[in-house]
């Protein structure tokens, strides 16, 4: 009784925490890109967060291991003597560069609330990329709620919400644009490093350590052919700020905390997770920057957080259901027999 009520506990702190993280950093990431007078570079910003998630992966398989001797045989292994794997986890590595890059692009240009609201399309792209290349097949409700959550987001953006406390200019077809190619690349590189990873038995810490390692060179060649010649000139850390700061360690922190997180809960509590987030972002994004809630706007976010919701339930077992029907149907002839 008492594991139970810790693994209950436990099950509810993971849930807050990610619940926050989520909500947090897509409203501090909006601030930084309104508020700040000298904008940073958002390209440095990302490379900065995969190497931090190197280091905090290779804390992570250093506890794994036990001991430096076994940490080094296992990198030589996995890293210095796989060049073939680095190069099949480049993918990922492009992919979600690619993917953070646009969340930069999107917060510049539309409010927090919209983009999480926005950004939950992965739902039905990760399920089209699980079909796909997975070859798993939703069930009727699955994609009665894909649909849904699809209705809800035209909804949101059919008259956006207004931040009144807002003055930079905004481009909010640019900004849904980066969120489509945002949901894309995280519908593609989820599914793609799911295969990866069960594909063969290597430690998922491992497998993140070749996907980061990666990362950072991808993402050091974005920074300087795009940002090259003013980070030449202003520097790596320009505009750094405390808040710019947090939010490099929210996307260091929360991508790995993530991965820890979906081990020890189900869908319904990470679809609560998502719509409680929604919720705290959108009460954030009225409380700090202003944002006016429309009627289609609030129920376009109401249909996103059911769909969420519904998609998260549980598959009913269909072989066990036939089963049962055949075995009332047997037992209805005997009794008219």
């Amino acid at each position: 009784m008492a594991d139970e009520r810790v693994s209950v506990v436990f099950k509810m702190y993971c849930l807050t925490v990610m619940t926050v993280v989520a909500a947090t950093y897509t409203v501090a990431l909006r601030y930084t890109r309104i508020i700040t007078s000298e904008l940073y570079f958002s390209t440095t910003a990302v490379c900065l967060t995969e190497v931090i998630k190197l280091i905090l992966s290779l804390g992570m398989l250093s506890k794994e291991t036990g001991t430096p001797v076994r940490l080094k045989n296992a990198l030589v292994e996995h890293v210095l003597c796989s060049p073939k794997e680095l190069l099949k986890l480049s993918v990922p590595s492009v992919v979600y560069a690619v993917q953070n890059n646009m969340a930069f692009v999107a917060l510049s240009n539309l409010d927090a609330a919209v983009y999480q609201l926005t950004y939950q399309l992965k739902i039905p792209c990760t399920a089209l990329c699980t079909v796909l290349m997975l070859n798993r097949s939703l069930s009727r409700l699955q994609w009665f709620s894909v649909f849904m959550l699809c209705g809800g987001v035209t909804l949101v953006q059919w008259k956006p919400a207004e931040a009144t406390k807002v003055q930079i200019e905004q481009n909010p077809l640019l900004g849904f644009t980066a969120i489509a190619i945002a949901v894309i690349c995280s519908g593609f590189a989820g599914v793609y490093f799911e295969k990866v990873l069960k594909s063969s038995d290597t430690s998922l810490w491992v497998r993140n350590i070749q996907m980061y390692l990666s990362g950072i060179v991808v993402t050091l060649i974005g920074v300087f052919i795009t940002d090259g010649e003013k980070v030449l000139e202003k520097g790596f850390f320009f505009g750094y700020t405390p808040w710019v700061c947090f939010v490099v360690f929210l996307a260091s922190v929360g991508g790995l905390y993530t991965s820890v997180v979906v081990k020890y809960t189900d869908n319904i509590m990470k679809g609560f997770s998502a719509a409680a987030a929604i919720i705290l972002s959108t009460v954030a994004s009225v409380v700090m920057f202003g944002l006016q809630i429309t009627v289609s706007f609030a129920s376009g976010a109401l249909l996103v957080c059911v769909s969420i919701y519904l998609y998260g339930l549980p598959k009913q077992d269909t072989s066990k259901l036939s089963r049962e029907d055949a075995d009332k149907e047997s037992k209805r002839r005997l009794i008219t027999v």
